[in-house]
């Protein structure tokens, strides 16, 4: 019995999800999220009494999937400000792949001002962010001389426009280029001169086609080695 009502929780917050990503916060409705988990209402307020409960099983998915991945990065052994340039290639993939995430980010903006700290999608990515970069100044990864807060306003500034990019409806594979066209120009300000070949700026997976929403295959990835920027097309 627990197993199932696990399940049905489960159904729900990916059904809010999808619904939040596609109407937004307040359009979405409780009975389409029910219909399209395929349960009932009186199961859904027997999890959440609330939208605003279930909108916050959505943003805390969300920070969970993200906080999951930074720590299998860090335990595969890569360095901070590697798995700072793949978490944000992980965002980008996520965004179209995880309806928790960009429906975490779209709550986040509507509900501006009014959750707490810990659930607001855009202030865990934040924190996600300066954190790692604090790590890769710890360890001796960044260039000194530089101002701690010029560094840390730029690469938040960086990471919070790959939301907006994606936002824009451009396809995957594009988006895909573009984080990875970001980096070498970071880099070149971030860390000591000539180190920037220490770091693969591309997608982990960059190389392996992906399909796209209409069924179409792009198999036009390649890695793209530091210090070449801009797009392939």
């Amino acid at each position: 019995m627990q197993e199932r009502s696990e399940r049905t929780r489960r159904k729900l917050v990916q059904a809010g999800a999808e619904m939040f990503h596609r109407n937004g916060y307040a359009n979405a409705t409780l009975g389409e999220i029910a219909a399209f988990a395929g349960v009932t209402k009186g199961a859904l307020y027997f999890h959440f009494a609330s939208k605003e409960e279930l909108a916050e099983a959505v943003q805390l998915r969300g920070g969970a999937l993200l906080h999951a991945s930074v720590d299998a990065l860090r335990a595969s052994g890569a360095r901070p400000l590697q798995t700072l340039i793949d978490i944000t290639h992980w965002l980008a993939r996520s965004l179209r792949e995880e309806p928790a995430i960009p429906a975490g980010f779209r709550i986040a903006k509507e509900c501006a001002g009014l959750q707490e700290a810990a659930t607001d999608l855009h202030r865990v990515w934040l924190d996600v962010v300066c954190e790692l970069l604090r790590q890769a100044q710890d360890a001796g990864e960044l260039r000194s001389g530089n101002s701690w807060e010029s560094v840390e306003s730029l690469v938040a500034a960086t990471a919070f426009g790959i939301e907006a990019m994606a936002g824009t409806g451009m396809p995957h594979s594009e988006l895909r280029r573009r984080v990875t066209g970001l980096w070498p120009a970071l880099l070149a300000s971030l860390v000591p001169e000539g180190a920037e070949t220490h770091y693969r700026v591309g997608p982990p997976d960059a190389g392996r086609p992906v399909r796209c929403a209409d069924g179409t295959v792009d198999d036009l990835e390649r890695p793209v080695p530091a210090g070449v920027t801009g797009s392939t097309r």
